[in-house]
């Protein structure tokens, strides 16, 4: 069995991050193995200049997977477009729970929509949405969770999401 995925979608500064941060700990509480993986629309660096993986990777490396006693990190070059299935596969092993995407708003993951001022103000695919997290009135067909019910959002993704389908995988 795969391990599933729910992805968080909203516009930027919307509060997905932090409402993934506050999350997260509810999940390991209740026993979750969890990953996460962001959609970086406009690119990112993370590798630091000067550093070996660094330079490494400016020679010309493909891939610069750093790994410490704790730690592994990998700077890959990758296709145009990886969705959250691609780095389940390749990245990835069955022994996660759950994984948390943030965006990927279009794609037919099970999601859960935040939501600033009001709803629509990104463009969201109604398969599979869960719930409308927000501080505004919002209606809506699915639970409208406010952003503070980290409780509540947690509830809702293990419902959702039951450990116990993943004991036997």
């Amino acid at each position: 069995m795969s391990v599933p995925i729910l992805s968080f979608v909203g516009r930027s500064n919307s509060g997905k991050t932090t409402l993934i941060e506050r999350v997260i700990p509810e999940l390991v509480r209740a026993g979750y193995k969890v990953a996460t993986v962001k959609h970086a629309g406009h690119g990112f660096d993370l590798d630091t200049e000067g550093k070996d993986s660094w330079r490494h990777k400016q020679a010309g490396a493909s891939s610069v997977v750093i790994i410490s006693k704790s730690s592994l990190a990998m700077f890959a070059d990758v296709s145009d477009h990886m969705n959250v299935e691609d780095v389940r596969e390749r990245y990835l092993d069955a022994s996660y729970d759950l994984i948390l995407a943030e965006g990927w708003r279009s794609e037919g993951y099970p999601k859960i929509v935040v939501v600033r001022d009001q709803i629509g103000e990104v463009p969201v695919s109604q398969d599979g949405l869960l719930a409308v997290v927000s501080n505004k009135p919002v209606e809506t067909s699915v639970p409208l969770l406010d952003p503070d019910d980290v409780a509540g959002v947690a509830a809702l993704i293990i419902r959702h999401f039951p450990k116990s389908q993943r004991d036997d995988a």
